[in-house]
């Protein structure tokens, strides 16, 4: 006759708890990471606000008005005018649309193109690698901001100025994407599983994109991330100097632009606050969000 304690009855109704996956636990562990949640939820608000501009206010964003320049924040003009007469408030949308553009943009085109590259060279090996990494070392060797200024100065005028600006960025930034690629491939292509997918006859393409890619999936959307801050602060800084989006569009750098007079830096400080505050916490929100998906996707992060 056998006895069952109540010990052992315990044990047997306890059922196993069902482990999460690698996507479900990055989620989680996303979701608990209250600096990156805030960040993710003001970026949001920003991108929404400044898509819906159109719809928010009526305001003529390139109109001049010598008769209300550089005014005060008032009920009319919530933010003020410039000084051409342009209410500082619905450039400032405005301004969000275009730099948003021009970062989602770029680090899509960035990312892409240092994706196929990086897996193509950590995928072959040999002297396509060699080739391929001695032009990524060619491209990382342009003096970047210099370069960009040459070649949009040149084209502009010929088309449009904007996607002139989003193409040279993007043609010349996506080296340092395709090394980190490149160095993750080399190292997950060593798994068994790759050997077995490359043996029952899988084309090299399937094998990037079916095995490779989804499992350093992680550190492509973090370098994502990083580029879009990036992005964002290189449209800034060469709008800024004059060599970015075109003057006769509304950007956050361009309305720095606008105030780089010391009057205006001194006095009229709601010409410039504005645009400036709002890059600044752009690019903060952002590095946030991608340090919150370091920590999700790594799996010895206890955060």
């Amino acid at each position: 006759m056998q006895i069952v304690t109540q010990k052992d009855a315990n044990i047997t109704q306890v059922s196993p708890k069902k482990s999460l996956s690698p996507l479900a636990m990055a989620r989680k562990k996303f979701l608990r990471n209250k600096l990156a949640m805030i960040s993710l939820i003001f970026l949001v608000i920003v991108a929404i606000v400044s898509f819906l501009a159109p719809y928010i206010t009526t305001a003529d964003i390139t109109k001049v008005n010598i008769g209300q320049m550089s005014l005060k924040p008032s009920s009319e003009h919530w933010l003020g005018t410039d000084k051409s007469g342009r209410d500082v408030f619905t450039r400032l949308l405005y301004g969000g649309r275009i730099s948003l553009l021009v970062g989602i943009s770029c680090t899509f085109f960035v990312v892409f193109i240092g994706t196929l590259i990086g897996s193509i060279a950590g995928y072959f090996g040999g002297i396509i690698d060699s080739l391929l990494m001695r032009f990524t070392d060619f491209i990382l060797n342009f003096p970047f901001l210099v370069f960009v200024i040459v070649i949009n100065a040149i084209l502009f005028g010929k088309v449009s100025g904007l996607w002139v600006l989003i193409a040279v960025i993007s043609l010349l930034y996506w080296g340092g994407v395709a090394r980190i690629v490149r160095s993750k491939i080399l190292s997950e292509k060593e798994n068994e599983y790759i050997t077995a997918a490359i043996s029952i006859g899988c084309s090299p393409a399937k094998v990037i994109i079916k095995h490779l890619l989804p499992n350093i999936l992680s550190t492509i959307i973090v370098q994502a991330t990083i580029t879009f801050a990036t992005m964002i602060v290189i449209e800034s800084a060469l709008s800024y100097l004059g060599f970015g989006v075109p003057q006769e569009v509304p950007s956050w750098g361009n309305m720095l632009n606008s105030a780089n007079e010391p009057d205006v830096l001194q006095y009229k400080l709601w010409i410039w606050v504005p645009p400036a505050l709002l890059i600044t916490l752009t690019i903060l929100s952002i590095n946030f969000i991608g340090e919150g998906l370091k920590d999700a996707f790594n799996p010895k992060s206890k955060r």
